[in-house]
């Protein structure tokens, strides 16, 4: 399936940058990438999934080649979340199917439940449809303090963009990002970084730095109330190796993500399928074909019965 187009869609602040597969009159997949990745993060597993779908992975603002916040305007959750609604909007999708990496599958899980008419599948792929604010209590302050206080950082610096040899940025990005892998780190600087003369620079807007600054941390309480708003069907993919934490000191602590399956399995009941792969958290690009399959039955399945492999 080969890419069809480059989408720039308009929102007040710019536009929204998108990627699109397949016809458009065929059923909409709305494709999420994770924190601080781009559109790019799914080039190597739509080819693998069917054919008669229109899926369009989106750049979040501020990422990849979408246009960055307006000077003094936060990047939030919410935000991002609203960003989807936008998208829908000038795609003119009334009802679609929602596929998000990490981050992107708490921004999908939150529209689904604002917005549970509108969506027919959520598809988390090592993520969660929420994160939960289990041992997060005692730095929720201090994420917020943090927050402001980076906005206010760079404002004041004024620093041109950074440029850089393109080797140095992907050994930046696999410092911070140890599951990316090579391959898959370059392939994330074709859309994350622009080319200069003397090299390359990130396209990101510096005010986003580390997710939970923006993030939106719920109770167990509000989660299960959350999730009974839920109408989509749900598949979550866990990679064995992948994240079961937001700070990799709680990665040990799986009890939050089986509270998460668990829940979800007795609220939506047939409604849920959960499937773990071996891999790790950039499993969807470093091994495409482990989740294709899983992703494709249930993409396929009318009944929302468990699809057998």
């Amino acid at each position: 399936m080969g890419l069809i187009s480059e989408l720039k869609l308009a929102v007040p602040w710019g536009h929204i940058a998108a990627k699109a597969w397949g016809s458009h009159q065929a059923a909409p997949v709305l494709c999420l990438h994770g924190w601080l990745d781009n559109a790019n993060s799914f080039d190597r597993l739509i080819p693998l999934l069917p054919k008669d779908f229109n899926y369009v992975a989106m750049d979040f603002g501020g990422h990849g080649l979408s246009s960055h916040y307006s000077p003094g305007f936060p990047y939030h959750y919410q935000n991002f979340v609203s960003e989807v609604r936008r998208v829908a909007a000038a795609l003119k999708w009334n009802r679609f199917s929602l596929l998000g990496h990490s981050f992107g599958g708490a921004v999908g899980g939150m529209f689904s439940c604002i917005f549970p008419e509108m969506v027919d599948k959520l598809i988390l792929l090592e993520s969660l449809p929420f994160v939960l604010d289990t041992n997060e209590m005692d730095n929720l302050l201090t994420y917020k303090r943090r927050a402001i206080e980076h906005v206010l950082q760079v404002e004041a610096s004024r620093k041109p963009e950074q440029v850089v040899s393109p080797g140095e940025m992907l050994q930046r990005l696999l410092k911070k990002n140890s599951h990316a892998g090579e391959e898959c780190g370059k392939h994330l600087l074709q859309r994350g970084t622009t080319q200069v003369a003397t090299g390359v620079w990130l396209n990101r807007d510096r005010r986003i730095t580390w997710a939970e600054h923006c993030l939106d941390f719920v109770s167990r309480e509000l989660f299960m109330h959350y999730i009974k708003n839920l109408q989509a069907r749900v598949l979550l993919v866990k990679a064995t190796e992948g994240y079961y934490a937001l700070r990799r000191e709680d990665d040990a602590d799986k009890e939050t993500v089986m509270f998460v399956v668990s829940s979800l399995k007795s609220v939506l009941k047939e409604r849920f399928q959960y499937f773990e792969v071996p891999g790790n958290h950039y499993i969807h690009m470093n091994q495409p074909q482990q989740v294709a399959r899983v992703i494709s039955s249930f993409l396929q399945n009318k009944e929302g019965s468990p699809a057998s492999l």
